[in-house]
């Protein structure tokens, strides 16, 4: 493994990798929950969700550690997840409903648009074309919407209106009478006590150096949940089943004429533009935390490849029966715990591909343990923001909206978005006016037109 995965030249050994790999998976283990819960109302069996969620992120993330040696986790991801069964289910009330096989058809065909652009280093160029500040303000963005996510699923942060309809409508209607749109949560509820206890557990461990922090933070408050009734065993292990049903998979479940005959054209699209940026921003954000981009070919060589195998993980997924595999952003959590090599990310598939057969084991982690991780991993990323130079208006603008959008909208691409455009309008200005030389790369233009024609023409579904 020291030769293999080069532990010695990237700073760190075997004990560490294995620790920020387990590490990683604690903290996006929610995903194998969770993914079912979001598709089972398109159409998709439970259990046929859970073993692909299980086995792409298992297999991908085994593939980017030994074919990349890069500490970061694949999994089928957050937001698209929720896309795919909105967009099937809408569809059944009208005359050209969307089955799940043609959903699944339409990721599959993102995922080879995808290889396309990443054989002919369309993607791998927006390393070299975004202004390092960018960059930069993209780390911090993700790690708040990182903490963001932490917030929200402790209940330490609650969204002060009846519904996100009454948000889109204009109609904000507060819960309790605040005047914000975003309060903090009861500390009569459980699960925000539990979280707390969790940041402070991790709070101290960190202070204190302990290597581990985080992960052992997580299994000291399960620990506590489960001596405190927080987490109830007998009630959590009864009715699973330890013994995985391949059967109900439904592998390569694609229908390619069904997909041009209702028109998915622009679902494609959705999913292709998302993911380009999604992946994007999470793989320069734990590139840069995982100090990869000190050496910025080195870094850009070491991207080039991620994501080609992101891309692999695209269709792969599909072929599974789940929705977009992609890079996550919890891959953080490993890094920050000293994770940087592909050994990392091998533990971490092989815990997914175990807790195909534990997956009772795994649900006793309560939420608010993964919560506080997240949480904490926004802090660490946050270090990032003294990188960005403020000082000038043309990158302090685009900066600060791509890191304020990411959590405010609740959106990866939307901040990245937001900050190309104004990047390329600022820049251009300057340049026209004589008050200054910056750097506007060709494909930041091409990028710009087509940002700007995605919210026009889409309005920034």
């Amino acid at each position: 493994m020291e030769r293999f995965f080069r532990l010695k030249e990237h700073g760190t050994n075997v004990r560490t990798e294995i620790m920020a790999g387990l590490t990683t998976f604690m903290t996006m283990a929610y995903i194998l929950a969770v993914n079912p819960i979001i598709l089972t109302p398109a159409g998709l069996n439970w259990t046929a969700v859970f073993l692909a969620t299980a086995l792409a992120a298992g297999i991908f993330t085994i593939a980017m550690g030994l074919f990349v040696n890069f500490p970061v986790a694949l999994a089928p991801g957050m937001g698209l997840n929720a896309y795919f069964a909105s967009v099937i289910i809408a569809s059944a009330a009208t005359d050209t409903p969307i089955t799940p096989a043609m959903g699944l058809t339409a990721v599959f065909i993102s995922g080879l648009i995808f290889i396309i652009l990443t054989l002919t280093q369309i993607r791998q160029m927006l390393i070299t074309a975004v202004p390092d500040s960018l960059k930069h303000a993209i780390t911090v963005g993700i790690g708040l919407f990182i903490a963001i996510i932490g917030l929200k699923n402790s209940g330490l942060m609650t969204i002060a209106v009846s519904s996100f309809t009454d948000i889109k409508a204009g109609a904000f209607t507060p819960v309790s009478g605040p005047e914000t749109v975003i309060q903090l949560g009861s500390f009569h509820s459980e699960t925000v006590v539990f979280t707390i206890i969790a940041l402070l557990l991790i709070a101290v461990l960190m202070v204190l150096r302990v290597p581990g922090a985080i992960l052992f933070g997580i299994l000291g408050t399960t620990v506590i949940a489960i001596l405190s009734g927080h987490v109830d065993v007998s009630k959590t292990l009864s009715g699973q089943t330890w013994i995985p049903n391949f059967k109900t998979m439904n592998v390569w479940h694609f229908d390619f004429a069904g997909v041009f005959e209702v028109g998915l054209v622009t679902v494609i699209l959705t999913f292709t533009f998302v993911e380009l940026f999604d992946t994007f921003g999470t793989l320069v954000g734990t590139a840069n935390r995982a100090g990869y981009m000190k050496n910025p070919e080195e870094g850009k060589k070491r991207i080039g490849k991620a994501m080609f195998v992101d891309a692999i993980g695209v269709g792969g997924g599909a072929v599974l029966g789940t929705s977009t595999v992609t890079a996550y952003v919890e891959s953080s959590a490993g890094i920050a715990q000293g994770g940087r090599t592909g050994l990392t990310a091998v533990t971490t598939g092989i815990c997914f591909l175990l807790a195909i057969f534990l997956s009772p084991l795994v649900a006793l982690v309560p939420g608010s343990a993964t919560a506080a991780a997240l949480i904490i991993v926004g802090v660490l990323m946050m270090q990032s923001v003294k990188e960005i130079d403020f000082t000038d208006m043309v990158y302090a603008i685009p900066s600060f909206f791509t890191l304020a959008l990411m959590p405010f909208t609740y959106n990866i691409a939307n901040g990245i978005s937001f900050g190309i455009v104004t990047y390329v309008l600022l820049a251009t200005v300057a340049n026209l006016s004589g008050k200054g030389k910056y750097k506007v790369h060709w494909l930041m233009w091409i990028l710009a037109v087509l940002i700007i024609g995605r919210y026009v023409f889409m309005g920034g579904e």
